[in-house]
């Protein structure tokens, strides 16, 4: 009964509102609170950060006068006046800063997708052949990860570029495959569909094939057709679409006039190409980043418990069936946290191509665009800011993706 009595007292206690103090005893309660100690050091942070950005500004402002410049983003639309040796999108110098600006980052951006994609390809194949169970190829893949991974990217790409791309055969005595394909010191060459309305016909038609598609499979999911085990309407329509995919690529080939490169003189002439430094820097950052994203995929496949292995073999899956059903859709929710940090760096490691003289970005607008306008503040806060928000995107996706694979408590 007592201890009843007790209970109920501490709970009426609990319940009641809090005793207003008065005076200075009421101050001092104030301030000891966890909450009012926070707010006070948000804001003094927040008033800290502001006058540094304040004292920053008006420290430049004061150096741009002094040495006679002006700020301001209206250089963009002034006339760049040099050329760029390699761009995707159609320049001249007669264009605009802004159009170096975006010829900069298509070139980046085309840099950053293919090494992405490449690494990732080949960093899953080494990750997952550093785990087979024959030691020459696991040691083989060992080699392969800890060579690439000690040797700093600079030296690489500078190793391929000099050593390898550099010292190709001049165009008359390059490489070529079939009269289509030719490879020598000044890049790779390969056939390229003329831009005429038919081609972009063709491409709406992939684009919408592409879309049905996908819809094609999301419907399937919502009919839980996976969850049931009944693929046959699935099957039926990707035979369906892939059919029809065909013959659009089949009829739309027909009205695609294409630019075949064929030697002219001491160059190659038509047809479209890539320069030896996107080669160089292509192969150098794609290789070494599929060491790290192998060291990503070992470590995902290692988390998962030895008895899934035993349990796999025990109802007589071959090892490419359980990678496929239970390894790999288990390690792919420890993966994607290191894997995302590979694909920010791999989009940052882009400007270490500038090195060889590949036209990418921090080339183009960083280095020529400063010494012919002299906007270095502007000019470097647009390339820090293209970073920010390419690496902000890839971040958000991956955090998506990863909340969506991840496993839920219910």
């Amino acid at each position: 009964m007592a201890d009843y009595s007790t209970q109920q007292r501490v709970m009426n206690e609990a319940s009641a509102p809090p005793v207003r103090q008065r005076g200075w005893a009421g101050l001092t309660s104030f301030l000891n609170r966890d909450s009012t100690r926070g707010n006070v050091i948000q804001g003094l942070t927040l008033l800290f950060v502001l006058c540094l950005i304040v004292y920053l500004g008006s420290n430049a402002a004061y150096n741009l006068d002094r040495l006679g410049m002006m700020f301001g983003f209206d250089f963009l639309s002034s006339t760049s006046g040099f050329d760029i040796s390699w761009s995707l999108i159609p320049y001249d110098p007669s264009m605009t800063y802004w159009r170096v600006f975006m010829v900069g980052i298509v070139n980046t951006l085309v840099l950053s997708f293919n090494v992405i994609l490449f690494g990732t390809i080949i960093g899953t194949i080494v990750g997952i052949l550093r785990l087979s169970s024959n030691p020459l190829v696991a040691q083989l893949a060992r080699c392969y990860v800890e060579v690439v991974r000690n040797v700093p990217l600079l030296i690489q790409i500078i190793f391929w570029f000099t050593a390898v791309f550099s010292a190709l055969p001049p165009p008359r005595r390059g490489y070529m495959l079939g009269d289509l394909f030719f490879l020598n010191n000044r890049g790779f060459y390969f056939p390229s569909p003329q831009g005429d309305i038919s081609f972009f016909w063709f491409l709406g038609a992939f684009v919408l094939f592409a879309a049905a598609a996908w819809l094609l499979r999301r419907k399937a999911q919502q009919a839980r057709i996976n969850q049931t085990g009944n693929h046959k309407a699935l099957r039926t329509g990707w035979l369906v679409w892939g059919v029809a995919l065909v013959l659009a690529c089949v009829i739309g080939n027909g009205f695609i006039e294409w630019s075949v490169p064929a030697l002219d003189g001491f160059n190659l002439e038509g047809g479209q190409y890539v320069p030896v430094a996107f080669g160089a820097a292509f192969v150098a950052m794609t290789v070494y980043r599929s060491a790290a994203i192998a060291e990503s995929v070992r470590a995902g496949m290692e988390s998962i418990d030895r008895g899934q292995h035993e349990a796999a073999r025990t109802i007589g899956f071959s090892r490419f069936q359980t990678l496929r059903l239970i390894l790999i859709p288990q390690a792919i929710r420890a993966i994607i946290p290191p894997l995302a940090n590979s694909w920010l760096v791999a989009v940052k490691d882009s400007s270490l191509a500038v090195a060889i003289g590949f036209p990418e970005l921090v080339s183009v607008f960083m280095q020529t665009s400063i010494n012919q306008t002299g906007r270095a503040i502007e000019i470097i806060s647009m390339v820090m800011g293209f970073y920010i928000f390419v690496s902000l995107t890839i971040s958000y996706l991956l955090n998506k993706y990863n909340a969506r694979v991840q496993y839920k408590v219910m």
